[in-house]
Protein backbone atom coordinates (compact mmCIF):
# COMPACT_ATOMS: atom_id res chain seq x y z
CA UNK A 1 0.00 0.00 0.00
CA UNK A 2 1.27 3.48 -0.89
CA UNK A 3 2.31 5.71 2.00
CA UNK A 4 3.00 9.42 2.35
CA UNK A 5 6.46 9.99 3.86
CA UNK A 6 6.29 13.76 3.82
CA UNK A 7 3.78 16.55 3.24
CA UNK A 8 4.41 20.28 2.86
CA UNK A 9 1.87 23.06 2.53
CA UNK A 10 2.65 26.73 1.92
CA UNK A 11 0.51 29.87 1.89
CA UNK A 12 -2.66 28.05 2.93
CA UNK A 13 -4.38 30.22 5.55
CA UNK A 14 -2.43 29.93 8.84
CA UNK A 15 -0.10 27.36 7.26
CA UNK A 16 2.45 29.75 5.78
CA UNK A 17 5.06 26.98 5.55
CA UNK A 18 4.46 23.70 7.39
CA UNK A 19 6.16 20.35 6.74
CA UNK A 20 5.38 16.95 8.23
CA UNK A 21 7.79 14.06 7.77
CA UNK A 22 10.58 13.90 5.22
CA UNK A 23 10.78 15.43 1.75
CA UNK A 24 13.02 14.58 -1.20
CA UNK A 25 15.13 17.69 -0.53
CA UNK A 26 15.89 16.64 3.05
CA UNK A 27 18.79 14.31 3.77
CA UNK A 28 17.86 14.03 7.42
CA UNK A 29 14.55 13.50 9.17
CA UNK A 30 12.27 10.52 9.50
CA UNK A 31 9.24 9.79 7.34
CA UNK A 32 5.70 9.92 8.61
CA UNK A 33 4.53 6.88 10.51
CA UNK A 34 1.61 4.73 9.24
CA UNK A 35 -0.46 6.22 12.08
CA UNK A 36 0.09 9.97 12.39
CA UNK A 37 -1.68 12.26 14.87
CA UNK A 38 -1.59 16.06 15.01
CA UNK A 39 -2.48 17.72 18.30
CA UNK A 40 -2.83 21.32 19.41
CA UNK A 41 -5.03 23.88 21.05
CA UNK A 42 -8.16 25.32 19.46
CA UNK A 43 -7.39 27.74 16.65
CA UNK A 44 -3.83 26.65 15.89
CA UNK A 45 -4.67 25.27 12.44
CA UNK A 46 -5.49 21.57 12.91
CA UNK A 47 -8.66 21.86 10.84
CA UNK A 48 -6.78 23.82 8.19
CA UNK A 49 -4.12 21.12 7.97
CA UNK A 50 -6.81 18.45 7.67
CA UNK A 51 -8.54 20.53 5.01
CA UNK A 52 -5.28 20.86 3.04
CA UNK A 53 -5.51 17.14 2.28
CA UNK A 54 -9.20 17.54 1.49
CA UNK A 55 -8.53 20.45 -0.84
CA UNK A 56 -6.05 18.46 -2.94
CA UNK A 57 -8.54 15.61 -3.15
CA UNK A 58 -11.32 18.01 -4.20
CA UNK A 59 -9.09 19.57 -6.87
CA UNK A 60 -8.73 16.13 -8.44
CA UNK A 61 -12.39 15.14 -8.19
CA UNK A 62 -13.67 18.47 -9.56
CA UNK A 63 -11.34 21.36 -10.49
CA UNK A 64 -9.32 23.95 -8.56
CA UNK A 65 -11.90 26.74 -8.84
CA UNK A 66 -14.75 24.53 -7.61
CA UNK A 67 -12.54 23.15 -4.83
CA UNK A 68 -11.81 26.69 -3.59
CA UNK A 69 -15.54 27.29 -3.11
CA UNK A 70 -16.38 23.92 -1.53
CA UNK A 71 -16.76 23.10 2.17
CA UNK A 72 -17.13 26.75 3.20
CA UNK A 73 -13.59 27.58 2.07
CA UNK A 74 -14.79 30.94 0.77
CA UNK A 75 -12.75 31.11 -2.42
CA UNK A 76 -9.05 31.38 -3.20
CA UNK A 77 -8.47 34.85 -1.75
CA UNK A 78 -9.79 33.75 1.67
CA UNK A 79 -7.62 30.65 1.51
CA UNK A 80 -4.30 32.27 0.67
CA UNK A 81 -2.18 33.31 3.64
CA UNK A 82 -2.53 36.93 4.69
CA UNK A 83 0.15 39.25 3.39
CA UNK A 84 1.39 37.18 0.45
CA UNK A 85 0.74 37.16 -3.28
CA UNK A 86 2.53 33.84 -3.83
CA UNK A 87 0.64 30.76 -5.00
CA UNK A 88 -0.78 28.17 -2.63
CA UNK A 89 1.64 25.26 -2.85
CA UNK A 90 1.62 21.61 -1.85
CA UNK A 91 4.28 18.91 -1.92
CA UNK A 92 3.62 15.19 -1.40
CA UNK A 93 6.52 12.76 -1.01
CA UNK A 94 5.32 9.16 -1.14
CA UNK A 95 6.21 5.57 -2.01
CA UNK A 96 3.91 3.22 -3.86
CA UNK A 97 5.24 0.34 -1.76
CA UNK A 98 8.09 -0.42 0.60
CA UNK A 99 11.38 -0.52 -1.30
CA UNK A 100 9.99 1.36 -4.31
CA UNK A 101 11.62 4.58 -5.48
CA UNK A 102 9.79 7.52 -3.90
CA UNK A 103 7.84 10.01 -6.00
CA UNK A 104 7.38 13.73 -5.34
CA UNK A 105 4.29 15.64 -6.45
CA UNK A 106 4.39 19.45 -6.45
CA UNK A 107 1.33 21.60 -7.08
CA UNK A 108 0.99 25.39 -7.20
CA UNK A 109 -2.36 27.18 -7.53
CA UNK A 110 -2.71 30.91 -8.22
CA UNK A 111 -5.09 33.49 -9.67
CA UNK A 112 -5.11 34.30 -13.38
CA UNK A 113 -5.52 37.78 -14.86
CA UNK A 114 -9.29 37.60 -14.47
CA UNK A 115 -9.04 36.60 -10.79
CA UNK A 116 -9.94 32.93 -11.25
CA UNK A 117 -7.95 30.13 -9.59
CA UNK A 118 -5.88 27.99 -11.96
CA UNK A 119 -3.09 25.42 -11.88
CA UNK A 120 0.09 27.45 -12.20
CA UNK A 121 2.49 24.51 -12.08
CA UNK A 122 2.46 20.76 -11.57
CA UNK A 123 5.44 18.42 -11.27
CA UNK A 124 5.89 14.68 -10.69
CA UNK A 125 9.48 13.56 -10.23
CA UNK A 126 11.45 10.47 -9.31
CA UNK A 127 15.06 9.32 -9.14
CA UNK A 128 16.31 7.17 -12.00
CA UNK A 129 16.32 3.42 -11.54
CA UNK A 130 19.35 2.45 -9.48
CA UNK A 131 19.91 6.03 -8.32
CA UNK A 132 20.00 6.08 -4.52
CA UNK A 133 21.24 9.61 -3.99
CA UNK A 134 20.90 12.99 -5.62
CA UNK A 135 17.89 14.94 -6.72
CA UNK A 136 14.95 13.34 -8.53
CA UNK A 137 14.12 14.24 -12.14
CA UNK A 138 10.68 15.16 -13.52
CA UNK A 139 8.57 12.79 -15.58
CA UNK A 140 5.74 15.37 -15.63
CA UNK A 141 6.43 19.10 -15.71
CA UNK A 142 3.73 21.64 -16.51
CA UNK A 143 3.72 25.45 -16.30
CA UNK A 144 0.51 27.28 -17.10
CA UNK A 145 -0.85 24.11 -18.68
CA UNK A 146 2.12 23.57 -21.01
CA UNK A 147 5.11 21.33 -20.60
CA UNK A 148 6.54 17.87 -21.03
CA UNK A 149 5.67 14.36 -19.95
CA UNK A 150 7.81 11.22 -20.10
CA UNK A 151 6.01 7.97 -20.88
CA UNK A 152 6.57 4.53 -19.37
CA UNK A 153 7.79 3.23 -16.05
CA UNK A 154 11.37 4.46 -16.06
CA UNK A 155 11.85 7.56 -18.24
CA UNK A 156 12.66 10.88 -16.60
CA UNK A 157 14.12 14.15 -17.81
CA UNK A 158 17.69 13.70 -19.02
CA UNK A 159 20.04 16.60 -18.46
CA UNK A 160 21.55 17.74 -21.74
CA UNK A 161 19.63 15.21 -23.82
CA UNK A 162 18.68 16.71 -27.18
CA UNK A 163 16.36 13.89 -28.17
CA UNK A 164 14.33 11.64 -25.91
CA UNK A 165 11.80 9.31 -27.51
CA UNK A 166 9.89 8.98 -24.25
CA UNK A 167 9.42 12.76 -24.06
CA UNK A 168 6.21 14.37 -25.27
CA UNK A 169 5.10 17.98 -25.43
CA UNK A 170 1.64 18.55 -23.93
CA UNK A 171 -0.75 21.48 -23.62
CA UNK A 172 -3.91 21.31 -21.52
CA UNK A 173 -7.09 23.02 -22.69
CA UNK A 174 -8.46 23.66 -19.17
CA UNK A 175 -6.15 25.31 -16.64
CA UNK A 176 -8.66 24.61 -13.83
CA UNK A 177 -8.09 20.86 -14.13
CA UNK A 178 -5.09 19.04 -12.68
CA UNK A 179 -2.81 17.62 -15.33
CA UNK A 180 -2.74 14.26 -13.54
CA UNK A 181 -6.54 14.07 -13.92
CA UNK A 182 -6.20 14.07 -17.70
CA UNK A 183 -2.84 12.34 -18.30
CA UNK A 184 -3.58 9.73 -15.63
CA UNK A 185 -6.26 8.22 -17.88
CA UNK A 186 -3.73 7.30 -20.59
CA UNK A 187 -2.15 3.85 -20.47
CA UNK A 188 1.22 5.18 -21.69
CA UNK A 189 1.58 7.04 -18.40
CA UNK A 190 1.25 4.29 -15.76
CA UNK A 191 3.10 6.21 -13.02
CA UNK A 192 0.79 9.19 -13.39
CA UNK A 193 -2.20 6.86 -13.37
CA UNK A 194 -1.10 5.19 -10.14
CA UNK A 195 -0.55 8.52 -8.43
CA UNK A 196 -3.92 9.81 -9.63
CA UNK A 197 -5.58 6.62 -8.37
CA UNK A 198 -3.76 7.03 -5.05
CA UNK A 199 -5.17 10.55 -4.59
CA UNK A 200 -8.57 9.50 -5.83
CA UNK A 201 -8.67 6.74 -3.22
CA UNK A 202 -8.16 9.04 -0.21
CA UNK A 203 -10.91 8.81 2.40
CA UNK A 204 -11.38 11.97 4.48
CA UNK A 205 -14.11 11.50 7.04
CA UNK A 206 -16.79 14.16 7.39
CA UNK A 207 -18.94 11.79 9.41
CA UNK A 208 -21.92 13.23 11.25
CA UNK A 209 -24.20 11.08 13.44
CA UNK A 210 -27.34 12.73 12.08
CA UNK A 211 -26.37 11.55 8.60
CA UNK A 212 -25.94 8.00 9.90
CA UNK A 213 -29.46 8.13 11.33
CA UNK A 214 -30.95 8.60 7.87
CA UNK A 215 -32.71 5.58 6.40
CA UNK A 216 -31.21 4.99 2.95
CA UNK A 217 -32.76 3.07 0.10
CA UNK A 218 -31.87 -0.61 0.11
CA UNK A 219 -28.93 -1.61 -2.04
CA UNK A 220 -25.50 -2.96 -1.22
CA UNK A 221 -22.63 -0.47 -1.37
CA UNK A 222 -19.01 -1.47 -1.16
CA UNK A 223 -17.47 1.43 0.77
CA UNK A 224 -18.54 3.80 3.53
CA UNK A 225 -18.99 7.30 2.17
CA UNK A 226 -17.46 10.37 3.80
CA UNK A 227 -20.69 11.39 5.56
CA UNK A 228 -21.55 7.92 6.87
CA UNK A 229 -25.17 7.98 5.70
CA UNK A 230 -24.79 4.63 3.90
CA UNK A 231 -23.75 2.52 6.91
CA UNK A 232 -26.65 0.10 6.42
CA UNK A 233 -25.83 -0.29 2.72
CA UNK A 234 -22.22 -1.19 3.54
CA UNK A 235 -23.38 -3.75 6.09
CA UNK A 236 -25.65 -5.16 3.37
CA UNK A 237 -22.70 -5.46 1.01
CA UNK A 238 -20.51 -7.20 3.57
CA UNK A 239 -23.38 -9.52 4.49
CA UNK A 240 -23.86 -10.47 0.83
CA UNK A 241 -20.28 -10.57 -0.43
CA UNK A 242 -18.38 -11.78 2.64
CA UNK A 243 -20.81 -14.17 4.31
CA UNK A 244 -18.10 -16.33 5.83
CA UNK A 245 -16.66 -13.46 7.81
CA UNK A 246 -19.71 -11.19 8.14
CA UNK A 247 -21.05 -12.55 11.43
CA UNK A 248 -17.64 -12.59 13.06
CA UNK A 249 -17.08 -9.00 11.92
CA UNK A 250 -20.33 -7.78 13.48
CA UNK A 251 -19.65 -9.77 16.65
CA UNK A 252 -16.20 -8.24 16.88
CA UNK A 253 -17.57 -4.74 16.33
CA UNK A 254 -20.41 -5.27 18.82
CA UNK A 255 -17.94 -6.49 21.46
CA UNK A 256 -16.07 -3.20 21.22
CA UNK A 257 -19.15 -0.99 21.64
CA UNK A 258 -20.29 -0.84 25.28
CA UNK A 259 -23.81 -2.18 25.83
CA UNK A 260 -24.26 -3.62 22.33
CA UNK A 261 -24.70 -7.39 22.01
CA UNK A 262 -25.49 -7.75 18.32
CA UNK A 263 -25.94 -5.74 15.11
CA UNK A 264 -28.14 -6.71 12.17
CA UNK A 265 -29.89 -5.21 9.17
CA UNK A 266 -33.42 -5.58 7.90
CA UNK A 267 -35.03 -4.37 4.68
CA UNK A 268 -38.47 -2.73 4.89
CA UNK A 269 -41.32 -3.32 2.47
CA UNK A 270 -40.51 -0.08 0.67
CA UNK A 271 -36.94 -1.31 0.15
CA UNK A 272 -35.13 0.76 2.73
CA UNK A 273 -32.42 -0.67 4.94
CA UNK A 274 -32.60 -0.44 8.74
CA UNK A 275 -29.64 -0.99 11.02
CA UNK A 276 -30.60 -2.84 14.24
CA UNK A 277 -28.68 -2.72 17.53
CA UNK A 278 -29.58 -5.10 20.37
CA UNK A 279 -28.28 -4.30 23.86
CA UNK A 280 -29.70 -7.40 25.56
CA UNK A 281 -31.91 -5.47 27.99
CA UNK A 282 -34.90 -5.28 25.64
CA UNK A 283 -36.67 -7.83 23.47
CA UNK A 284 -36.91 -5.41 20.55
CA UNK A 285 -33.81 -3.93 18.93
CA UNK A 286 -32.94 -0.26 18.73
CA UNK A 287 -32.53 1.30 15.31
CA UNK A 288 -29.79 3.66 14.17
CA UNK A 289 -32.05 6.67 14.65
CA UNK A 290 -32.34 5.84 18.35
CA UNK A 291 -28.66 5.24 19.05
CA UNK A 292 -26.32 7.76 20.66
CA UNK A 293 -23.86 9.85 18.65
CA UNK A 294 -20.94 8.03 20.23
CA UNK A 295 -22.26 4.56 19.41
CA UNK A 296 -22.85 5.47 15.77
CA UNK A 297 -19.43 7.08 15.48
CA UNK A 298 -17.59 4.10 16.97
CA UNK A 299 -19.57 1.76 14.73
CA UNK A 300 -18.70 3.81 11.62
CA UNK A 301 -14.97 3.87 12.43
CA UNK A 302 -14.83 0.15 13.18
CA UNK A 303 -16.84 -0.66 10.03
CA UNK A 304 -14.41 1.47 8.03
CA UNK A 305 -11.52 -0.57 9.41
CA UNK A 306 -13.22 -3.81 8.33
CA UNK A 307 -13.31 -2.74 4.67
CA UNK A 308 -11.81 -5.68 2.70
CA UNK A 309 -10.47 -3.22 0.11
CA UNK A 310 -9.41 -0.25 2.27
CA UNK A 311 -8.51 3.20 0.95
CA UNK A 312 -4.78 3.99 0.89
CA UNK A 313 -5.13 7.07 3.10
CA UNK A 314 -7.71 7.77 5.81
CA UNK A 315 -8.13 11.15 7.49
CA UNK A 316 -10.25 11.63 10.61
CA UNK A 317 -10.73 14.99 12.32
CA UNK A 318 -11.29 14.95 16.09
CA UNK A 319 -12.66 11.40 16.43
CA UNK A 320 -13.15 12.00 20.16
CA UNK A 321 -16.21 14.23 19.71
CA UNK A 322 -19.22 12.57 21.34
CA UNK A 323 -17.25 9.65 22.76
CA UNK A 324 -16.87 8.60 26.41
CA UNK A 325 -13.30 9.39 27.41
CA UNK A 326 -12.52 5.82 28.44
CA UNK A 327 -13.18 4.66 24.86
CA UNK A 328 -10.50 6.89 23.41
CA UNK A 329 -7.50 4.79 24.42
CA UNK A 330 -9.16 1.75 22.83
CA UNK A 331 -10.04 3.68 19.66
CA UNK A 332 -6.46 4.95 19.29
CA UNK A 333 -5.11 1.41 19.61
CA UNK A 334 -7.66 0.14 17.08
CA UNK A 335 -6.62 2.80 14.55
CA UNK A 336 -2.92 2.09 15.04
CA UNK A 337 -3.47 -1.66 14.77
CA UNK A 338 -5.38 -1.13 11.54
CA UNK A 339 -2.66 1.11 10.07
CA UNK A 340 0.19 -1.27 10.92
CA UNK A 341 -1.32 -4.74 11.07
CA UNK A 342 -1.78 -5.78 7.43
CA UNK A 343 0.25 -5.71 4.24
CA UNK A 344 -2.32 -3.55 2.43
CA UNK A 345 -3.15 -1.44 5.50
CA UNK A 346 -4.00 2.23 4.92
CA UNK A 347 -2.11 5.16 6.33
CA UNK A 348 -4.23 6.94 8.95
CA UNK A 349 -4.01 10.67 9.73
CA UNK A 350 -5.88 12.07 12.75
CA UNK A 351 -6.22 15.47 14.39
CA UNK A 352 -7.25 15.67 18.06
CA UNK A 353 -7.19 17.81 21.19
CA UNK A 354 -8.04 15.01 23.63
CA UNK A 355 -5.24 13.90 26.05
CA UNK A 356 -6.93 10.54 26.71
CA UNK A 357 -6.54 9.70 23.01
CA UNK A 358 -2.91 10.83 23.05
CA UNK A 359 -2.14 8.61 26.08
CA UNK A 360 -2.16 5.59 23.75
CA UNK A 361 0.37 7.10 21.31
CA UNK A 362 4.14 7.12 20.97
CA UNK A 363 6.15 10.38 20.51
CA UNK A 364 7.05 9.43 16.93
CA UNK A 365 3.38 9.27 15.98
CA UNK A 366 2.48 12.70 17.36
CA UNK A 367 3.06 16.20 15.97
CA UNK A 368 2.37 19.40 17.92
CA UNK A 369 0.84 22.26 15.95
CA UNK A 370 1.16 25.73 17.49
CA UNK A 371 0.53 29.28 16.38
CA UNK A 372 3.34 31.82 16.53
CA UNK A 373 3.17 35.50 17.40
CA UNK A 374 2.92 36.34 13.70
CA UNK A 375 -0.33 34.35 13.49
CA UNK A 376 1.12 31.53 11.40
CA UNK A 377 1.36 27.90 12.48
CA UNK A 378 4.47 25.90 13.25
CA UNK A 379 4.72 22.15 13.76
CA UNK A 380 7.14 19.83 15.53
CA UNK A 381 7.37 16.10 16.11
CA UNK A 382 7.07 15.15 19.78
CA UNK A 383 9.96 12.67 19.52
CA UNK A 384 12.22 15.68 18.85
CA UNK A 385 11.46 16.96 22.36
CA UNK A 386 14.20 15.20 24.32
CA UNK A 387 12.68 15.79 27.75
CA UNK A 388 9.29 14.47 26.68
CA UNK A 389 10.83 11.40 25.05
CA UNK A 390 12.76 10.65 28.25
CA UNK A 391 9.65 11.02 30.40
CA UNK A 392 7.69 8.68 28.14
CA UNK A 393 10.56 6.18 28.35
CA UNK A 394 10.16 6.36 32.13
CA UNK A 395 6.52 5.33 31.78
CA UNK A 396 4.65 8.65 31.88
CA UNK A 397 1.64 8.83 29.53
CA UNK A 398 2.01 11.22 26.62
CA UNK A 399 -1.47 12.71 26.99
CA UNK A 400 -0.81 13.52 30.64
CA UNK A 401 2.41 15.29 29.67
CA UNK A 402 0.51 17.30 27.08
CA UNK A 403 -2.13 18.22 29.66
CA UNK A 404 0.70 19.41 31.93
CA UNK A 405 2.14 21.62 29.15
CA UNK A 406 5.32 19.58 28.65
CA UNK A 407 4.61 19.53 24.92
CA UNK A 408 4.47 23.31 24.64
CA UNK A 409 7.48 24.03 22.39
CA UNK A 410 7.31 27.80 22.54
Amino acid sequence: MAMIEGFRVRNYRALRDVTLGRLSTQKEGEPLTPFTVVIGKNGVGKSTLFDAFGFISDCLSSDVETACDMKLRGGFERMRSLGTDEPIQFEIYYREAKGERPITYELAINLDESGRPFVQSEVLKQRRKGQKHGRPFPFLRLEYGKGKVWAGEEAVEELGAEEDRAQEEVELTDLRQLGIATLGTLKEHPRIKRFRDFLKGWYLSYFHPDSARAIPSAGAQRHLNIHGDNIGNVVQYMEREHKERFNSILERIASKIPGVQSIKTTVTQDKRVLLQFNDGAFADPFYAGQMSDGTLKIFAYLLLMEDPDPPPFIGIEEPENGLYHRLLDSLANELRSHATGKKNAPQIFVTTHQPYFVDALSPKEVWVLEKGKDGFSTIRRVSDLVLVQNLVNEGLPLGGLWYSDYLDTR
